[in-house]
């Protein structure tokens, strides 16, 4: 299905004026290239050329009016303001209609995928857009890929399977991953470990021990005992020694 050309009209621009004072006017400053004709520098209404360039796209052909003269030309490439994303510049290339052109058609996706309602996979778009080649009465609106086949993770659809219509040639290669099912990413969960507490009695019967080299750390109940015994020892040798 190919889209009906649009109409823009444009006016020629001074070369040495101002791009600023163009813009402030609420216009666009722009240039037709290619065909037979020298390159010719324009300007367009902002308001319109959004309008067109909406419904347009870059892959769909615009009679460019320019002087009571229509112009077939493809919208080559548009920049926008970063703070107010408005258009600032549009560059045109008047096609020759008998002769082929390369271009971009955009991807649209129907259908449900299997893999995605009944495992809960994740749909990923590795490429909305595939290259061809053909005449610009012939250049596609877009390309429509069924995602039903997707049944399950890493299934995958490539440029191979579209169906191209008459007078269309693909140039993107026929392996290129359009879009693929992925798995859905698991949540990490970490385990908090907490430091055992000095004394403490563990589920198996054991008692943590006190932190190593911590300074005056109690005696523990095993080694009291054994403390008492010593001394009770030096006792007796003293007791001994003052007798002789």
């Amino acid at each position: 299905m190919n889209k009906e050309a649009l109409t823009l009209s444009v006016s020629p621009r001074e070369t040495g004026k101002n791009v600023k004072v163009v813009r402030r006017a609420g216009n666009v400053p722009g240039i037709i290239y290619g065909g037979k004709s020298k390159n010719l520098p324009i300007q367009c209404s902002m308001k319109e050329l959004h309008s067109v360039y909406v419904k347009a796209g870059e892959n769909t052909l615009v009679d460019v009016t320019l002087d009571n003269k229509k112009i077939p030309c493809l919208i080559h490439a548009i920049s926008f303001d970063p703070v107010t994303d408005k258009e600032e510049h549009v560059d045109f290339y008047a096609v020759d209609m008998t002769k082929k052109v390369t271009t971009h058609v955009p991807v649209v996706i129907q259908g449900e995928a299997p893999a995605i309602k009944t495992l809960g996979g994740v749909l990923v778009t590795v490429h909305d857009e595939i290259e061809v080649t053909c005449l610009p009465s012939d250049i596609p609106a877009h390309f429509v890929i069924n995602i039903a086949s997707l049944e399950n993770f890493r299934d995958s659809i490539t440029v191979a399977s579209v169906a191209v219509p008459k007078g269309v040639t693909i140039k993107s290669a026929p392996e290129m991953v359009i879009v693929t099912v992925q798995e859905p990413r698991k949540e990490e969960v970490i385990e908090v470990v907490a430091a055992p507490v000095e004394g403490a009695v563990a589920a198996d019967g054991t008692v943590a021990p006190a932190a190593e080299g911590a300074a005056g750390a109690a005696p523990t109940a095993a080694g009291a005992p054994a403390a008492a015994a010593k001394s009770d020892e030096k006792a007796a040798g003293k007791d001994k020694a003052a007798k002789k």
